[in-house]
């Protein structure tokens, strides 16, 4: 994740919980049933699991509420500080991002998370996927929910719409950060020996579903 990225997430910290609820109009789409994507990424995952990108610490939470065993990591301090006052003592948040991290001492069998794989170039989620393929064994998973388009021509109608909508913002986002089209993702994880499924969640959000083969 490049030091841009960061500094938004330092600023973002205290108001991130209030961003999701959709009291934004210009991303309220983007946050549409935010804990329902949550919960389905919760579900889909294993008992151990690895979550990059744990912001405020919102799926972990729920990830904890089902007894799994999640170790968590998570680049931006102050989103690190917010997550604490939410999770049980016993959990442990390390700094790092999707690229540069610590791997936690026990077995994992899923990785996870939410709103963040396209802060990654393409060539940077390939070397990503490379190396959680070295940790998972066969039948691990990867579920990540994030915003995908199904083609490049779906991509640019979208920023198309937003500044219609006037959506300055969005449109910026939109433009600037690095989200996929499912053909790079699936040519990604098939490539680096996993099977993938996308499911739509919301104009915006899939969950993308990788076992390992």
């Amino acid at each position: 994740m490049g030091r841009e990225f960061l500094n938004v997430f330092e600023v973002w910290a205290d108001s991130y919980d209030s961003a999701v609820t959709g009291h934004d109009e210009e991303y309220r789409e983007v946050f549409r049933g935010y804990e329902q994507i949550l919960e389905t990424v919760a579900e889909k995952s294993g008992t151990h699991v690895l979550e990059f990108g744990v912001g405020t610490g919102n799926l972990t939470e729920k990830l904890v509420q089902k007894n799994k065993t999640v170790y968590g990591v998570e680049p931006s301090q102050a989103m690190r500080q917010q997550s604490l006052k939410k999770l049980p003592a016993h959990i442990k948040i390390t700094d790092g991002d999707f690229l540069a991290f610590a791997e936690p001492d026990g077995k994992i069998d899923s990785i996870v998370s939410t709103y963040a794989f396209h802060h990654l170039t393409d060539p940077e989620k390939e070397m990503a996927v490379y190396k959680y393929g070295s940790i998972l064994d066969k039948g691990g998973k990867i579920v990540f929910a994030d915003t995908v388009f199904i083609d490049k021509d779906a991509y640019q109608s979208k920023i198309e719409e937003s500044r219609r909508r006037q959506y300055v913002n969005l449109a910026k986002d939109l433009e600037t950060e690095y989200y996929s089209t499912q053909d790079v993702l699936k040519t990604i994880f098939e490539k680096n020996g996993f099977s993938v499924s996308f499911v739509q969640m919301n104009a915006f959000v899939w969950i993308i579903e990788a076992v390992k083969e």
